[in-house]
């Protein structure tokens, strides 16, 4: 059966979505090291300074992956829609 209506793929929130579960998974691996993830990852933001991520499970590879800017911008909207 034909589809009746076109279907939008969003790249915008796949990458959002991508972003989202790199920053979990630095989250997770952060505290199972014991570090403050909140600080850790705020302070890597500010700085751009890798060495505020573990390398633990690659967290600071995964994270490097990601532009900081495109980081935050995930947090403002994620900010935006708890308001």
């Amino acid at each position: 059966m034909p589809q009746e209506q076109t279907s939008l793929f969003d790249i915008q929130e796949i990458d959002a979505e991508n972003i989202r579960e790199v920053l979990a998974e630095v989250f997770e691996s952060l505290e199972e090291r014991g570090y403050n993830p909140t600080n850790q990852i705020v302070g890597y933001l500010i700085s751009g300074d890798p060495g505020y991520i573990s390398s633990y499970k690659d967290a600071r590879s995964k994270i490097q992956e990601i532009d900081r800017a495109k980081i935050v911008e995930i947090l403002l909207s994620e900010f935006r829609k708890n308001q």
